[in-house]
């Protein structure tokens, strides 16, 4: 009869066990029905770290727009007949020095963040990023454009850092998708900003007279052709106004940006220190607020403490047990955190800066080219660009990334909530090699005024829904294959290594074939022979990826969270 009751007993717990499998797993699908952005945690966080990632998009996409005709301002016969095929490989390199420069640096950065800390790391890349961008503007030959280049790049090797970072503020897997798709909003917000300011400011004598030229408000000295400093120095304004934006990001990033390193988290921090001492300064003696004795504690500064205090459930006796402890998360061996899930991971997510940053550079470069009258094409040979002026090219390569931020903010969730984050990655590998089957094509419409804008808006419409839906799924996929969250700073430098590699080496390729594609009359070679090969490759790839690398499958994290 003992037996009898023992296994009764067991019955009885194994029966009370499933059940509360049954109800959490219920919970958890009600609580991922109810994530939005409104109740995403520790906002205010995620917004300092996102705006501290709008280095990358102020730096390197501001001068898309009038790359094309800063390198023809340098050259010595810019009208030489060979010009814009040489213009077209000078760009290619100015393009490729910036993520040369985080390829050198990212993997450096993450193993420095994981040892002493995200913030520290953060604040020195943003540093370096505001000496590079301001200099950059007033340099008036390739080799410093190229140097400055490649140091700005250097200070963007943090990009890893940040992703790292956006992990271990929102540890809950619930709200990781909403997370992981604020840094990339804010950096789709900053380029479009950054794409419509940089076409804008450029050359402000011709393209803001009424400021800048013989009569602007701003030309105080009077001179009949416009502000000295701007006749220079024509493309220093955008790297003034980029310049400006980062260090005020590198000032509220000191001021209220908290570290997330789990061994870091609770030492002293003289940002935090500064600003609380500020603010204690203006409630006193500006404000006239009288000290109340104590501190009132915001909402999310709760969370951040509560998160601190192991969690406590209830056992079958009535007693609380901490579901966690507190112990120092273990770091493994350098060569044990690459897992072939990891390895697999990592190459689908550089094939996407392969051919994606490739376009980024070639299609403000080929709406910039010269048209060619093209007398007698053919399917594959003509050539020629659209001939458009740089603020026409910044203004409508803005707009639609304001299409991309409105996709990222309504569509993709509910996309990914459907078939997945590995399913919305393939997606859009999918729709990638449509778009560049087409572009070249753009250049036999260049005369027709009616046509040449919906299909420009079409090639671009197809190109950016695609990065609007690959960029955040391929950093969570990453996220996921990281065997531990203790290692995820190593991870994502390796990731941004790997990414800054593939965005070097793509827009000097393209810039190359760009170039022999105008020599030979086919200004189609590099849309067809590299970046829709590649694109081909990712797509492949990415058909290779298992489910169970999918950041939406349940896996087991335990030894991600207590590091054993």
């Amino acid at each position: 009869m003992a037996n009898r009751g023992d296994v009764e007993e067991e019955e009885r717990l194994l029966e009370g066990k499933s059940t509360d499998e049954k109800n959490s797993g219920v919970t958890t699908r009600v609580l991922e029905d109810k994530v939005t952005w409104r109740n995403l945690p520790h906002k205010k966080q995620l917004l300092l770290l996102a705006l501290c990632r709008l280095s990358t998009p102020l730096s390197n996409a501001c001068l898309l727009p009038y790359l094309y005709y800063l390198v023809k301002s340098i050259l010595d016969d810019p009208d030489h007949p060979s010009a814009p095929q040489k213009i077209s490989r000078m760009t290619g390199l100015l393009v490729a020095a910036y993520p040369i420069g985080q390829m050198m640096t990212s993997m450096l950065w993450g193993r420095l963040s994981d040892t002493y800390g995200r913030k520290p790391a953060i604040l020195l890349g943003l540093t370096i990023s505001v000496t590079a961008n301001l200099a950059f503007g007033f340099s008036r030959s390739i080799g410093m454009l190229l140097f400055w280049r490649v140091l700005a790049g250097m200070a963007n090797g943090i990009l890893g850092v940040m992703r790292t970072m956006t992990a271990e503020i929102v540890k809950d897997r619930t709200y990781q998708t909403r997370a992981f798709l604020a840094l990339p909003l804010i950096f789709n917000s900053g380029r479009v900003a950054a794409l419509a300011i940089g076409g804008c400011l450029a050359d402000p004598v011709d393209n803001l007279p009424w400021l800048f030229g013989p009569t602007g408000l701003f030309n105080f000295a009077r001179n009949p052709d416009g502000v000295a400093w701007t006749i220079k120095y024509p493309y220093a304004l955008p790297a003034l106004f980029n310049g400006t934006v980062l260090a005020l990001c590198l000032i509220f990033a000191t001021l209220w940006l908290k570290e997330s390193l789990p061994t870091k988290e609770q030492d002293w921090d003289l940002g935090l220190a500064i600003r609380q001492s500020i603010s204690g300064f203006i409630k006193r003696k500006i404000l006239r607020k009288a000290d109340s004795g104590y501190t009132a504690v915001q909402i999310e500064e709760a969370e951040v403490i509560m998160a601190d205090v192991p969690i406590a459930e209830a056992t079958s006796t009535g007693s609380l047990t901490p579901t966690h402890s507190t112990t120092k998360p273990y770091r493994p061996p350098f060569r044990e955190i690459w897992t072939r899930p990891l390895l697999k991971a990592l190459l689908a997510f550089a094939l996407l800066p392969l051919h994606n940053a490739t376009f980024l550079h070639v299609f403000p470069v080929f709406l910039s080219m010269p048209t060619a009258p093209n007398i007698h094409p053919t399917v594959f040979r003509f050539t020629g660009g659209l001939g458009l002026a740089s603020p026409t090219v910044g203004l409508y390569l803005a707009t639609f990334g304001i299409c991309g931020i409105l996709l990222q903010l309504f569509i993709y969730p509910r996309i990914q909530k459907r078939v997945g984050t590995l399913g919305v990655f393939r997606l859009a590998n999918a729709i990638f090699p449509l778009a560049y089957i087409f572009a070249p094509y753009l250049s036999l419409l260049a005369g027709n005024a009616t046509a040449k804008w919906p299909a420009m808006a079409g090639v671009l419409f197809s190109q950016v829904i695609a990065r609007t839906m690959a960029i955040p799924s391929s950093v969570i996929l990453l996220t996921e294959a990281a065997p531990r969250r203790s290692v995820l700073g190593t991870v994502h430098g390796a990731g941004n290594t790997l990414s800054a590699l593939a965005s070097a080496t793509g827009p000097v390729i393209g810039g190359m074939l760009l170039a022999r594609g105008i020599d030979g009359g086919a200004v189609g070679v590099v849309w067809w022979c590299w970046l829709l090969l590649v694109a081909l490759a990712a797509l492949g790839w990415s058909l290779m990826l298992d489910k169970s690398e999918d950041g939406d499958e349940e896996k087991e994290m335990a030894p991600l969270e207590k590091g054993v």
